[in-house]
């Protein structure tokens, strides 16, 4: 189990209880329409729990990322996979309105990517993006992923599926 990663800018770490005020502003704002929101107190709590439980279920889940030399979380990005999920998926949300356009969630994908590849070894990575979530959309697009109308989506999701393909070199 990885628990944290580290890129130019960032230090990617397992969520924590103390992320927990950070999650529920962010989960309760309309910010977090594209993940469902914005979700009631204890949907938010249960959200959250769910990030930390994925952990210790799969030994994996979404990192937390902050900036060197500060801990303070601005968002999560990682490998998700739930009970009943079609396919594994590279999740996003940055938390924090401040650092969206400075390159920290490609900086962040991009790492995790390259890692769920090489040290989890998945054959494939999918992101499920609501379609009208276009900052999303774009990411994932910067990222390589490519629209997969064909690919089934999580049960009662109105999403669209956009593929990863994994380096010719990891296959």
């Amino acid at each position: 189990m990885t628990e944290t990663l580290e890129t130019q800018r960032l230090i990617l770490r397992k969520p924590k209880a103390s992320d927990l005020d950070a999650a529920m502003a962010f989960f309760a704002s309309d910010r977090s329409v594209g993940v469902g929101g914005p979700l009631q107190e204890g949907q938010a709590w249960r959200g959250f729990a769910a990030e930390i439980g994925h952990w210790e279920i799969h030994g994996y889940g979404m990192w937390v990322v902050t900036r060197k030399g500060d801990d303070t979380a601005l968002g999560m990005i990682g490998p998700w996979y739930p009970a009943g999920w079609p396919e594994k998926e590279i999740g996003w949300m940055i938390w924090d309105e401040s650092v969206e356009g400075t390159g920290i969630a490609t900086e962040a994908a991009k790492a995790i990517i390259d890692h769920t590849w090489s040290v989890l070894k998945w054959d494939t990575i999918v992101n499920y993006i609501g379609p009208d979530n276009n900052r999303s959309i774009a990411l994932a697009e910067k990222l390589g992923a490519k629209r997969d109308p064909n690919a089934a989506v999580p049960d009662g999701k109105d999403c669209l599926v956009y593929r990863h393909t994994k380096p010719e070199h990891l296959s």
